[in-house]
């Protein structure tokens, strides 16, 4: 059975001279971080969620692509066909099984550690990283740990930071204030629980959570290796999730008092909503095929039964896929019309051009084997990303000044 962070990092020189050789042309750069004063590109760095209700995408289980059936012109809608990829700074280095991460107001980032089950601050001019404190309960293990990371869509008054994390029992969600007048390493307050009971595993605990345009939480969960958790819709495992900040379901979700959004997933850690609202998923595949879907409400991906295009009544077929080498997704951000996917065992960040709900052009892949594993991106407004490795969650290969946060341009 292939796990979904699947270890090895066979070949991993990649194009560019390899990681030694990219690392030190970034030292010389001189631009430290993108994020510093006086660096940053021009363009407001992206705002916060919105109030109006997440899109949803046009009704049928086809498998959308650019000969799959209509689809908008993608010179009238859609990115270019090629697109770029520039590393234009190191914002972090020397972190230890970097997850989740969350931008700041006014630039700065918080960084949750899967492992050591702490977040940390990061400065975004001199890149200085700050323990602010410690989730406790995490039970860090095998995929486990303190994993995703968001920020309240209030945060600015409420001062609330989501985590969603293992414990010796389950993965919850739970909400800490971020109180920055308290010594480093005591700023975060007692963990309330909002939501509990999801199940975990060694493998194949989801872990991303966001807040939607309509201020709700979503969640990506794992079916924990348990294939048979994903069909069943009284189960957590393998699902998307949407819920109140308070953790209770939305009205308005597929079914009345369950929070279940999607199901049939084997594995999520990707959630993002392009520009017009719409939410897509990236997951793991087993052998065979890694997913990018367009989430639909209700709606089944087909894991167990069902793996890559499988175009069987019923289920939802990906818009695009991967074979399990070349991706292992983790974080996608959607920015300049594409949505960006980190791969794990893939080491690259691909590139998915859509033309409204469709695929533009085909994928492209980018920084093949240059940084190692890549876990999460994080969108700044405009063509600026975030791009965080993921080399010291025991399956990669560390070298010196790994994990690291970089910025990027893209197109």
């Amino acid at each position: 059975m292939r796990y979904g962070n699947s270890p090895g990092r066979a070949g991993s020189v990649g194009t560019g001279g390899g990681r030694r050789g990219v690392l030190a042309a970034l030292a010389l750069a001189g631009c430290g971080a993108l994020l510093a004063a006086g660096c940053a590109p021009e363009g407001a760095r992206g705002t916060g969620p919105g109030g109006s209700p997440p899109g949803t995408a046009a009704a049928g289980s086809g498998s959308p692509g650019p000969s799959g059936g209509p689809s908008a012109s993608p010179e009238a809608t859609g990115p270019p066909t090629k697109g770029t990829v520039t590393v234009t700074g190191e914002v972090a280095k020397g972190l230890e099984s970097p997850w989740g991460v969350a931008p700041l107001p006014g630039g700065d980032l918080l960084v949750a550690s899967r492992d050591k089950g702490t977040i940390s601050r990061v400065a975004a001019g001199s890149g200085e990283v700050t323990q602010i404190g410690e989730v406790p309960g995490v039970a860090p293990g095998g995929e486990g740990g303190l994993m995703g990371l968001a920020l309240s869509p209030g945060f600015a008054s409420d001062r609330l930071v989501y985590v969603y994390f293992t414990t010796e029992s389950d993965n919850r969600i739970a909400r800490l204030r971020y109180d920055e007048q308290r010594p480093p390493g005591q700023q975060l307050g007692a963990p309330d629980t909002v939501f509990r009971g999801i199940p975990k595993g060694l493998i194949h605990n989801g872990g991303r959570i966001a807040f939607g345009p309509d201020k709700m939480l979503y969640a990506g969960t794992g079916e924990t290796g348990e294939k048979g958790l994903a069909q069943d819709k009284k189960s957590l495992g393998g699902k998307i999730l949407r819920m109140t900040p308070d953790g209770d379901p939305v009205h308005g979700n597929p079914e009345a008092d369950s929070v279940v959004y999607s199901y049939g997933h084997r594995n999520v850690q990707g959630l993002a909503w392009d520009k017009d609202k719409r939410l897509w998923a990236a997951e793991f595949g087993q052998n065979t095929w890694d997913e990018l879907n367009l989430i639909e409400p209700g709606a089944n991906y087909g894991w167990p039964e069902a793996e890559g295009k499988a175009g069987r009544p019923g289920f939802r077929d990906p818009v695009a896929v991967w074979k399990t080498d070349e991706a292992s997704p983790s974080g996608i951000a959607w920015a300049e019309g594409s949505i960006w996917m980190a791969g794990l065992k893939g080491q690259r960040l691909w590139r998915i051009p859509l033309a409204d709900a469709q695929l533009a052009a085909e994928p492209e892949a980018f920084l093949t084997g240059e940084y190692g594993r890549l876990r999460t991106v994080v969108p700044l407004g405009g063509d600026r990303m975030l791009l965080v490795t993921s080399e010291t969650d025991g399956r990669g290969s560390p070298e010196a000044g790994d994990d690291r946060i970089l910025t990027l341009t893209v197109r």
